[in-house]
Formats: structure tokens, C-alpha cells, sequence
């Protein structure tokens, strides 16, 4: 007949640990699960613009010697300039400038922008990539054809680091953030590619 002994009950490491003390380092550990959580829920774009924007720096070029926090007197200034010399005309209906691309990219282009401005400043940059021969059987100057081109080119201008992100409504896109200065950059069908420089501690108005 087998006689079993008394039952030794295993040893538990919260019983030597005062209640207040217990309930203190409960509260801490949810607190590290919850931080831990929302970190990484965070996205390599939020995590980027965070820690640029924490940095205080400021990267305010932008292209032709534009510039953000530049005043519309300034802009107009150089864009003049510009014109007289031949490098530059009136983008599609003359609502935009028109800068024309020789050098950099497989073949002519030109590059429309018209800037946002902030209290009289430039808060945003949208310009738009475009082959200048480009034509709807002409597939190999096509947006996705274009895109390599502009790769090369913007890592020319501003430095390597960018990064491609999915956009519900733009697909994919690529970003990049020095300081104040975000960079984003995507196709538009069929031949355009698409570039919005703005600077983050001076964003666009919402339209009332």
C-alpha cells in the first residue's frame, strides 16, 4: 500500500512581497506592456518623423535655389530669373512653373511646381515629373518608367534614406524626413510622378 505524504506546496515568490509592493509592480509591468505595444504599433515613417522632428534641425532647400519659409517676393524673384535666362516658362495653364530637366534622367523632361504658401511664406512644395516626349503608345517613358529616373535623381538632391510606405489612395510612395523637411514622392498614371515637399513645423492651412 502506498502511503503518500503531506503535500508541500510550491514555493510562490509573490508571498514574500508586501501587497502595496505587489500592486506597485503590477501597475509598472502594465505600463511596460502598454509602452511596449504602442511603440511598436508605431510605423517606420512615424517612428522617422519623430525622432527628426525631435532633433530641431532645419533642411529648408528645396530645388533651384527655392526654399522653404521663402516669401512669395523671393520665389517670384528667382523665377524670373530664371525665365530670362531660357531654363524656365509657364506650366499648364499658367498656373505653375515650369523647370526644364536636360541632365539627370534618361531623357528631356520637365518639372511643374507652384509652391503653398504660409502668411506670405512657402510652407509646401508640389511638383510633378513629366517626360517631355512622353505619349500614350510611348510606354517606355511611362510613369513606372519615370519613377526609376526620379529615384536616382532625389537621392542626388537630398541624400539616400528614403523609404516606401503603402497609401491607401496613392499606393505605393516614398518618404523621407531631415528635421523639419518631409520629402514624399509617388506616380500619378500614366506619366507623371509626383512630389510634395513640406515643412512640418509650418504645414499648409486646411482650406475653410
Amino acid at each position: 500500500m502506498l502511503i503518500l505524504g503531506p503535500t508541500i506546496p510550491l514555493w510562490n515568490p509573490y508571498l514574500c512581497i508586501p501587497k502595496s509592493d505587489l500592486t506597485v509592480i503590477r501597475i509598472l509591468y502594465i505600463a511596460f506592456i502598454s509602452i511596449a505595444l504602442f511603440t511598436s504599433c508605431k510605423s517606420d515613417y512615424q517612428r522617422m518623423l519623430q525622432h527628426e522632428m525631435a532633433t530641431g534641425i532645419r533642411h529648408d532647400s528645396l530645388f533651384l535655389g527655392l526654399k522653404l519659409g521663402m516669401t512669395r517676393k523671393d520665389f517670384y524673384t528667382i523665377c524670373w530669373d530664371l525665365n530670362k535666362s531660357g531654363q524656365m516658362t509657364q506650366g499648364n495653364n499658367n498656373v505653375s512653373a515650369r523647370y526644364f530637366l536636360n541632365e539627370g534622367l534618361k531623357a528631356p523632361a520637365y518639372l511643374d511646381f507652384y509652391p503653398t504658401f504660409n502668411d506670405d511664406t512657402i510652407s509646401e512644395m508640389p511638383a510633378l515629373f513629366v517626360y517631355k516626349d512622353w505619349a500614350p503608345w510611348n510606354k517606355s517613358l511611362s510613369a513606372d518608367s519615370l519613377l526609376i529616373d526620379v529615384h536616382q535623381l532625389v537621392d542626388k538632391w537630398y541624400g539616400p534614406g528614403f523609404i516606401e510606405i503603402k497609401n491607401k489612395e496613392k499606393g505605393n510612395l516614398w518618404v523621407k524626413v531631415d528635421g523639419n523637411r518631409r520629402i514624399r514622392y509617388f506616380t500619378e498614371l500614366p506619366n507623371k510622378v509626383r512630389m510634395i515637399i513640406t515643412d512640418m513645423t509650418n504645414p499648409p492651412k486646411p482650406i475653410q
